[in-house]
């Protein structure tokens, strides 16, 4: 054989060797994509579904929304699925004059270990321009569900004016309070921030709705939300009135310099998002946006209505769905999908989707039960030892006004105070849904952990182990609250 034989025979192999390591390094460098999520259809969240922001926190989605009274409840779930049938739990409530009602536009943020539940509140009455204020809450641990305690009250040093739909901006190393003011127009605004709770300067005006399409049924920029990628950044807002079906997203570019300025966003001319009408979907906007559980996705949550003729109420559900990015790296939101598609789910997702919860005692860790399985009304629910059998699992129904009704998985029944009494000692039972009070119950988050109290919304009075027994067979009665841990129940999903 020839040196030239050999010498081309050991190049040959030593490019093999060359691709070879080129495809090893190239496939480790490339991270997996995972299989997609659990399957789900919109919307998400069927009642009270306005406003929403949804984070993915340690293996759960978080779900919040606009609620109009005086209280706020979030939702949890392993999947995107889930949140449509999670319960709803009342994270906060608040009787304070100034700000005890219309609650819109909660917003969640994490930093320095606590959550920060950002929202907007006022008097009782319909005179949003003058009343409306911002304020925000600071959890008590590091559970994105509670409890929480008011922290403070978010406004301009400069003229306390109705400021609204307040959301965090974090760029440059500095932190940022964006809201939308009411003036003649709605206009968004933006303050430098001390800290997650305080506002530490005047607001500027960064844009005003001076489109055609900023100002159908109203001339109004509300919501704006961040939107950050590859050292880019965003603000996508939402434009014209909710009322009419033309309410839609726009989009601020950050083109340097200070974030004060208006001169540093560019407005774009054309909307991002918007109605439509072949696939039903109406007035699409107020969003948050998530990444997937495996880091690979960039997902919208939004709200929307399901005919032209809707408006700003609680007929608005929520809605998500997986968006792309352009070559130039701006976003792409393509087009709002009909509600009842099914959609894969975000991916990463390895949990089940729930079916329903057990209901489980803090002090004994037992479940409750409808005993012995029964399908009668008036048949016992007391706590016994768990085991997944049906007549320990429950779903818990939305009612749509903050509360809801705990049903059976086993008989179809409900929870339910006997004879409607208010004494405590009352026994709680099964029974048919008759829709009253006594068969209405608020969640309420209690302790860091998922630690919640069952309330009955006709006694006000909590569900509790008799005796604090931790015996198989220990009876489950209503007693006022005393906060201990008899009282106290988490709900698992199964």
């Amino acid at each position: 054989m020839s040196s030239r034989s050999r010498h081309g025979k050991s190049l040959a192999l030593l490019m093999a060797l060359v691709t070879a390591m080129a495809t090893v390094l190239t496939a480790a460098a490339t991270p997996a994509t995972a299989a997609p999520g659990r399957p789900f259809t919109n919307p998400i969240k069927s009642v009270k579904g306005a406003d929403p922001w949804l984070e993915y926190y340690q293996g759960n989605y978080y779900l919040v929304t606009t609620s109009w009274t005086s209280e706020l409840t979030m939702r949890k779930s392993p999947t995107l699925a889930g949140l449509a049938t999670a319960p709803s739990v009342q994270v906060w409530a608040d009787s304070t004059p100034s700000r005890c009602c219309n609650m819109w536009a909660p917003e969640l943020r994490f930093a320095n270990g606590r959550w920060y539940l950002y929202y907007v509140a006022g008097p009782t009455g319909t005179d949003y321009v003058r009343n409306q204020r911002s304020h925000v809450l600071e959890s008590v641990g590091g559970d994105p569900m509670g409890p929480y305690a008011y922290k403070n009250k978010l406004f301009d040093p400069a003229g306390d004016v109705g400021l609204i739909d307040p959301s965090v901006l974090e760029l440059n190393g500095s932190r940022y309070l964006m809201a939308s003011a009411w003036t003649s127009t709605q206009n968004l605004v933006i303050a430098r921030m001390s800290n997650p709770y305080t506002v530490t300067g005047a607001f500027s005006t960064i844009s005003t709705p001076t489109l055609s399409w900023e100002r159908q049924s109203g001339a109004v920029n509300e919501g704006p939300e961040p939107l950050q990628r590859n050292g880019r950044t965003f603000i996508i807002y939402s434009a014209s009135f909710c009322a009419g079906p033309d309410y839609k997203l726009g989009q601020l570019t950050y083109n340097g310099g200070d974030p004060l300025s208006a001169s540093s966003w560019v407005k774009r001319s054309t909307p991002v998002f918007q109605r439509n009408d072949a696939n039903g979907v109406y007035g699409p906007g107020h969003n948050g946006f998530f990444t997937s559980p495996d880091g690979t996705e960039s997902w919208i949550v939004y709200h929307g209505n399901d005919s032209v003729s809707d408006g700003c109420d609680n007929n608005r559900t929520t809605r998500a769905q997986r968006f792309t990015w352009n070559a130039d790296g701006t976003p792409n939101f393509g087009t709002p999908v009909r509600l009842g598609v099914t959609l894969d789910g975000p991916a990463g997702e390895t949990a089940a989707t729930p079916a329903a919860y057990t209901v489980v005692n803090r002090n004994s860790g037992k479940c409750m039960e409808v005993t012995g399985g029964s399908t009668a009304d008036g048949a016992n629910i007391a706590q016994r030892t768990c085991t997944g059998a049906a007549a320990q699992r429950w779903r818990f129904e939305d009612l749509a006004n903050d509360t809801s009704r705990l049903v059976n998985a086993a008989t179809g029944k409900v929870a339910d105070v006997a004879n409607c009494d208010t004494a405590d000692g009352a026994d709680i039972r099964q029974w048919s849904w008759l829709n009253n009070g006594c068969q209405r119950f608020r969640i309420v988050s209690t302790a860091e952990g998922g630690w919640v109290r069952l309330v009955n919304v006709n006694s006000g009075k909590v569900a509790e182990v008799v005796g604090c027994g931790t015996a198989d067979g220990a009876d489950v009665r209503q007693r006022t609250w005393q906060n201990n841990i008899c009282q106290q129940w988490q709900l698992r999903p199964v």
